[in-house]
């Protein structure tokens, strides 16, 4: 990690770069990807599974034999696990569920709205490195307690044309419709537009490589929503002398091991904990599985040396992190000054991991500064919101000349006079 020292705010912007990448290739091949898909259907996504995933495979669809399969292949803690998670994450996202209310803006003039459904979604669940199960979780329970009719997920099956076990058990588990062996910008075209075997969607969530977060972002400009612009994972820290060094060098390196090309930000104001943190990351990245993919991303992260905990909170809003652990004296005061982050860990004892698996909270957040206007996934990601308005004689008598004022004024005078018309008749 480079260590910079009391940065002054004209370098701020500079300083809180992320790592960029020149996607005009990318964009081309996800290009192609998704044309040759939207043409030729399943003929496409068994000649991409063929050459990209290295597996032939004749029915995408998960068979009924293959979850049973699933279901013996994963461990008892693992199910009961999963089941807690599971638990946790529908008692928080349940608080997302909200009535309508009739309102009476004027004497006779009623409005009111409505959440409903999407209909039909997408959830893809990555499975390249690492099987991303606890992305199932995350994804289809709020799916789930929206209501959506149709839960269709992809992700990649492996060199012998499995899924992962965890993956389809909790797919299961978590009220997916159908589950489909495809995986990449491949799978992303096909809930979008849809083919002999995938159905399209209306809607395409979670997380991906470079090639899947180009051809959700693709798809989007082709009318089809997506749940957010992403990008490599992050975090960043906010330490002072009360944080324990060596958890704050865990967290940096939980977020590290994702990828050569996610970004971990430590902020403290001590040089001595900036010192303890680096010696412990060297202590325990040398046991990591995933060694050379988090020492790859270290060398996108910097450690920030502040004055005070007041500028470490502007830097970080400026930032706007995807994950934010308030490692400090009065964490839980500093993380109310927070406006732009996906989701804050507040105090020593909340590792991001939790936030990642099982506290409740979703891990689909807004990368790359996307904070500052975007949430994280919750129920209301999987709804629309449908308005109403009911008037009557009272109503059009009441709100007619204004409307009829404003019609005018814009010159539309076929709006003008589908007020007065009524007013007329009353």
């Amino acid at each position: 990690m480079k260590v910079i020292k009391y940065p002054s705010l004209g370098s701020w912007d500079d300083l809180l770069k992320r790592p960029v990448m020149d996607t005009r290739s990318l964009a081309d091949t996800v290009s192609s990807i998704i044309e040759d898909v939207k043409q030729n259907g399943d003929v496409a996504l068994r000649t991409y599974s063929s050459k990209l995933d290295k597996v032939g495979i004749d029915d995408f669809l998960v068979s009924e034999d293959e979850y049973l399969e699933a279901e013996a292949l994963v461990p008892q803690d693992l199910k009961d696990a999963l089941s807690v998670a599971k638990a946790n994450i529908e008692s928080f996202h349940a608080i997302d569920m909200y009535e309508s209310r009739v309102i009476e803006t004027m004497p006779g003039v009623l409005c009111w709205k409505k959440s409903l459904p999407i209909e039909k979604v997408g959830i893809y669940v990555p499975a390249g490195s690492a099987p991303l199960f606890s992305t199932v979780l995350m994804l289809a329970i709020p799916a789930q307690l929206a209501g959506c009719r149709e839960i269709v997920m992809c992700s990649p099956p492996d060199a012998n044309g499995r899924m992962n076990a965890a993956t389809l058990y909790a797919a299961r588990v978590c009220g997916v419709t159908n589950v489909y062996k495809v995986g990449g910008a491949q799978a992303i075209g096909a809930l979008a537009f849809g083919t002999e075997t995938v159905p399209k969607v209306y809607k395409i969530f979670g997380p991906g490589n470079q090639y899947v977060t180009e051809a959700k972002l693709q798809v989007f400009r082709s009318g089809v929503a997506i749940d957010m612009p992403a990008g490599p994972s992050e975090v960043a820290v906010l330490a002072d002398d009360t944080c324990v060094t060596s958890f704050v060098a865990a967290d940096l390196l939980s977020q590290a091991e994702h990828g050569p090309d996610s970004q971990v930000i430590l902020v403290a104001t001590s040089e001595t904990v900036i010192d303890e943190v680096l010696a412990e990351i060297e202590i325990q990245v040398a046991s990591l599985p995933r060694r050379e993919t988090a020492l790859a991303a270290l060398e996108n992260s910097k450690a920030i040396l502040i004055e005070t905990i007041n500028a470490g909170i502007e830097l970080l809003n400026d930032y706007a992190p995807e994950h934010l652990i308030i490692a400090a004296e009065n964490a839980e005061k500093i993380s109310e000054r927070i406006t732009n982050a996906g989701s804050i860990f507040i105090g020593n004892y909340s590792c991001e991991s939790a936030g990642d698996y099982a506290s409740g909270t979703n891990h689909t957040l807004p990368t790359n500064g996307a904070a500052r206007a975007y949430s994280g996934v919750c129920v209301a990601s999987f709804m629309k919101t449908v308005t109403y308005q009911k008037l009557n004689e009272n109503g059009i008598r009441n709100l007619g000349p204004v409307i009829e004022a404003m019609a005018a004024a814009e010159g539309l005078d076929a709006h003008r006079r589908a007020s007065s018309i009524r007013r007329e008749y009353v």
